[in-house]
C-alpha cells in the first residue's frame, strides 16, 4: 500500500493537474466551461497537420521542452466551431477573419480549428504563412514567368511544397480515390492528367514536375471548388497572414531587378480567386496580422486597415473574430501549466510581476518566462 505522504502528494499533483489540462481531446465536444484549459493532442495527428507548417517557431520550440503538444481551450475558437454547427453548407461559403494584437494567438486559434476540421471530415487547403511565399529573403529563391498567365511569375519550389503540405493533411481522404478531376489537364505534349484521375495523381504531377507545380496548384483548387460545390467533400479553407496578398511591396525580383508585386505571383490570384464566396459546402478562416507588413507602421490591427481597400472589397462580406489577449482565468492556467512544466520557476508572487509586465500577451508571457 501507498504510504501516506505519497497519497496525499498523489492527490495534489492530480488536483494541481485538473486545474489546468481537460481529458477532452475532441474540439466538436469541447465548451465553454472548459475554457483556459489545455488538452494534448497526438504526436502521429501533430505530425500529420502541422509537419510543415503552421504552428508558429516559438511554440514548436516550447513542444520540444514541455515533450508534449498542448492547445489552450479559447473563446474565439468555439465561437467559430458553433457559427460551423449551425452553417447552411448549401448557401455561399462563409468567411471568418480572426484579428488582434501581435501575439494574442491568431495562429494557435487556426491550429485548433484545424484539427476540428480533420476530425470532422473537411478537405484542409491550409496556407500556413502567406509571406513565406512572398517576403522571404532568399537569392536562392526560384523564380520563372508563368507559361500559362501573361505578365504573371511562378514561385515552383514553393507551390511543391505546398502540394506536399496539403497531401499530406489530407491523406486519410485523398486515399479513398473518390475525389477525381472533372476534364483533362494537359502540361505538355506528353504529360497530361485525363477526366477522372483523382486528385492524388494530380498532386503527384505537381510535386515530381516542379515545372507545373503553380499550374497545378491553381487547377487543384478549381477542381476542389467543383467537387464542394456537388457535394463531394467538405472543404475547410484556412489562410495565415492574409493580408500578405495585399502588401504593396514583396522581396520577389525578376532576373532583371524588376520588383515583383504580390498580385503578379500566380499562387496570389489562385488563392484570391478561391477565397471568393461564389462556391458552397465549405468554411473559409482568415487571419490578419500586422507582421505580414513589417516595413509598414500599421494605423490599427483591424482588418480594415491591414487589408487595405483592395483587401477589404475582396472578401466582403466576412464575420470579424478577435482574438485577445489572456483573461485572468486564462493567465493563471497558463502559469500552473508552465509551473507543471518547469517553464516558470520562482515565488508565487512571480506571476503578478509577469502580468503587468507581458500585459496578459500570450507571446510575451511565454518569453518572459523563457529564463526563469
Amino acid at each position: 500500500m501507498l504510504s501516506r505522504n505519497l497519497r496525499i502528494a498523489c492527490r495534489r499533483y492530480s488536483q494541481s493537474v485538473t486545474t489546468f489540462r481537460t481529458s477532452e481531446i475532441s474540439p466538436a465536444q469541447q465548451n465553454s466551461n472548459q475554457i483556459g484549459l489545455f488538452y494534448t493532442l497526438d504526436n502521429d495527428l501533430c505530425k500529420q497537420l502541422y509537419g510543415h507548417g503552421g504552428l508558429p517557431k516559438c511554440f514548436l520550440k516550447q513542444t520540444k521542452t514541455f515533450t508534449e503538444t498542448t492547445f489552450m481551450i479559447r473563446q474565439p475558437a468555439l465561437e467559430i466551431i458553433e457559427c460551423i454547427k449551425a452553417t447552411d453548407f448549401n448557401k455561399p461559403a462563409i468567411r471568418y477573419v480572426l484579428h488582434g494584437e501581435e501575439g494574442t494567438g491568431k495562429s494557435m486559434t487556426i491550429a485548433h480549428l484545424l484539427h476540428y476540421a480533420h476530425q470532422e471530415g473537411f478537405l484542409i487547403i491550409h496556407v500556413p504563412w502567406v509571406s513565406n511565399w512572398l517576403r522571404r529573403v532568399s537569392r536562392y529563391k526560384e523564380m520563372a514567368n508563368s507559361l500559362t498567365k501573361e505578365g504573371f511569375v511562378d514561385i515552383p519550389l514553393d507551390a511543391a511544397a505546398w502540394l506536399l503540405h496539403f497531401k499530406t493533411q489530407n491523406q486519410h481522404l485523398l486515399k479513398s480515390g473518390e475525389l477525381k478531376v472533372s476534364k483533362d489537364y494537359e502540361w505538355s505534349k506528353r504529360e497530361k492528367t485525363p477526366a477522372g484521375s483523382t486528385l492524388l495523381e494530380l498532386i503527384e504531377h505537381g510535386i515530381v514536375r516542379v515545372k507545373y507545380a503553380c499550374d497545378v496548384v491553381d487547377t487543384l483548387l478549381h477542381e476542389v471548388k467543383l467537387l464542394s460545390n456537388t457535394k463531394q467533400c467538405k472543404t475547410f479553407v484556412a489562410i495565415d497572414g492574409y493580408n500578405g496578398f495585399f502588401n504593396p511591396l514583396t522581396n520577389l525580383h525578376t532576373p532583371t531587378k524588376k520588383k515583383v508585386a504580390p498580385e503578379e505571383v500566380t499562387l496570389t490570384a489562385s488563392f484570391l480567386e478561391l477565397t471568393k464566396n461564389d462556391w458552397t459546402n465549405g468554411v473559409m478562416l482568415l487571419s490578419t496580422d500586422a507582421i505580414a507588413h513589417p516595413e509598414y507602421e500599421q494605423e490599427s490591427y483591424l482588418p480594415k486597415y491591414l487589408l487595405y481597400r483592395k483587401g477589404f472589397d475582396h472578401i466582403d462580406p466576412f464575420v470579424p473574430i478577435e482574438v485577445s489577449n489572456y483573461t485572468e482565468k486564462e493567465f493563471m492556467t497558463c502559469a500552473s501549466y508552465y509551473r507543471d512544466r518547469l517553464w516558470l520557476r520562482g515565488s508565487p508572487d512571480i506571476e503578478k510581476e509577469l502580468k503587468i509586465t507581458s500585459a496578459h500577451n500570450p507571446y510575451r508571457f511565454m518569453e518572459l518566462c523563457a529564463p526563469l
